[in-house]
């Protein structure tokens, strides 16, 4: 991948071997093999069996995680903040790893919706709960420095299931307690 970058650095018109850049092709590699580490990581070792009895259905929600990507489509960042709810079947997961589920699809070549429905199809598969629902409120960069240069928009999905797509009064709860 440096390889890449200096040929990236030739073809933009610039010395690779200036001393602003001699670096630059390691460091970019570094930075790109961090970025799209999701791809390496398996969802059962991530868990490592962090699953835990419980008798409740109160729901449970983790909200503002942080998360940055990279668009697909331009490989520019993308970033912001992901809510996840679900209710309990049986068992709650180690409250830690639902932001490790989201770096792993999050440190993927994505595109926003596609990444919601894998975080809430992971967490679904591993829960099992009666419902589950992931709101991701982002900025794109690929909007902001290009095409229609909107630097104040902000793209908003959601994926839901079970009881989160069935029931409109645990949606709303959901709803109403990220905005909390």
């Amino acid at each position: 991948m440096e390889e890449l970058f200096q040929k990236l650095l030739k073809a933009l018109g610039e010395n690779p071997n200036r001393p602003g850049l001699r670096g630059t092709p390691k460091r970019a590699a570094a930075a790109y093999q961090h970025f799209t580490s999701g791809y390496k990581q398996d969802l059962q070792t991530i868990v490592n069996k962090a699953l835990y009895p419980v008798d409740t259905e109160g729901m449970v929600i983790v909200k503002d995680i942080e998360f940055f990507s990279l668009c697909e489509h331009h490989l520019l960042p993308f970033f912001g903040k992901i809510h996840v709810g679900y209710v309990p079947h049986k068992n709650v997961i180690g409250l830690s790893k639902i932001p490790r589920i989201i770096d792993m699809f999050a440190r993927r070549l994505q595109v926003q919706e596609r990444m919601g429905q894998e975080i809430c199809d992971a967490l679904e598969s591993v829960l099992k709960p009666k419902g589950i629902g992931i709101v991701i409120e982002a900025q794109h960069l690929c909007m902001m420095m290009r095409g229609v240069e909107k630097q104040h928009s902000q793209a908003v999905t959601s994926c839901v299931k079970g009881l989160f797509k069935t029931d409109q009064k645990t949606r709303q709860e959901f709803m109403d307690l990220i905005r909390k």
